[in-house]
């Protein structure tokens, strides 16, 4: 890659390539209309773009901020992302009046061009392997870090510990449905407050772990997030009205945000440079993984049961899931060896 700043330094390119692939792929879409099938593939041709951006921006947010300042940027980068999941299907609610799908489309599209010109913008980061190096296949690079993955005690740990909790409690937004429509016999509005619960308590989460930055310990806040969101939906499970599912749920929110924020963190800093983008593509295709397995083993629990008896336990398991993890955490970073630099 050509370098952009010093000897040694290399911008962003993979980032800046997702983001410029999916403006024009959005760009395609909103021009030729296509149909179905063609729609149907540069759809996915977007979603598997935007699934490689996440993996490399976590892995290369160390590089470009203060060691102190690691867990700020990591709560920052949620805060935007939910808030803009937040706004984004409110504003081309608006624009749709105005300029039709076709525009909305060419908006959304000009938003990801915006953004590659941002990170074309930012510092130059050093290289994450040797240039020099021959080229190694993305298969060789997958295994590699699901190696590491694997023998690496605190990564593991984290891993497993989010995906297990992921595994249980990722069917609760369908359970929430039924929730609301069955067990309260409540409307469309009630199961909006409910779905928007989490994402309230998202906001506030991220807000509150960016302004507590790095006087929250990471190891504390990954336990408390995985017990915070696994008890929610336990509790949920016993509420008798929608208004005690609200609060629930977004109180859970709040521990979503410490989880993300706590594990995203802890990677960065267990995990050396050259294998974090390699790492964290393995986390998050797992954590695909496990919310699949969540929405199969969940719905079936549903159709068997009942939301209530399904929040509580699934409630239950990631409750169980969180006090293997607080017992098996600190021995991990007690007997592990953090890199000594982040970037």
């Amino acid at each position: 890659m050509p370098a952009l700043g010093g000897p040694g330094q290399v911008p962003a390119c993979p980032l800046i390539a997702c983001e410029l692939l999916q403006g024009a792929l959005l760009a395609l879409i909103a021009l030729t209309m296509p149909p179905l099938p063609v729609l149907l593939a540069l759809v996915a041709a977007r979603a598997i773009a935007g699934q490689v951006f996440q993996p490399a921006s976590r892995a290369v947010v160390p590089a470009l901020v203060r060691s102190e300042d690691l867990e700020s940027a990591n709560a920052s980068v949620g805060f935007g992302t939910q808030a803009g999941e937040a706004l984004g299907p409110l504003l081309a609610a608006a624009m749709f009046p105005l300029v039709g799908l076709q525009g909305v489309l060419l908006v959304d599209a000009a938003s990801f061009f915006l953004s590659a010109g941002l990170l074309a913008a930012l510092p130059s980061v050093p290289p994450a392997h040797d240039g020099a190096a021959p080229p190694v296949s993305l298969f060789r690079q997958a295994r590699d870090g699901l190696v590491y993955l694997w023998r690496a005690r605190v990564a593991r740990v984290v891993a497993l510990g989010f995906c297990a909790v992921v595994a249980f409690n990722g069917v609760d937004d369908v359970a929430l449905v039924l929730l609301a429509k069955d067990t309260f016999q409540a409307g469309d509005s009630a199961v909006g407050l409910l779905l928007g619960a989490v994402g309230l308590g998202l906001v506030a989460g991220y807000a509150l772990m960016a302004r507590l930055g790095a006087q929250a310990a990471m190891p504390v806040m990954l336990v408390l997030g995985f017990a915070v969101s696994s008890v929610g939906n336990l509790l949920t499970g016993l509420a008798w009205a929608v208004s005690a599912a609200f609060a629930m749920q977004a109180v859970r929110g709040v521990g979503i945000a410490a989880m993300d924020v706590a594990s995203h963190t802890l990677i960065q800093r267990w995990v050396p440079v050259g294998m974090r983008g390699r790492v964290f593509g393995n986390f998050y295709g797992a954590i695909g993984v496990a919310a699949g397995l969540s929405y199969v083993a969940g719905g079936l629990l549903l159709d068997a049961t009942s939301a209530p008896v399904t929040l509580l336990v699934v409630g239950a398991g990631g409750t169980l899931v969180t006090l293997v993890v607080a017992w098996r955490l600190p021995g991990a970073l007690r007997t592990s060896a953090a890199p000594r630099e982040l970037e």
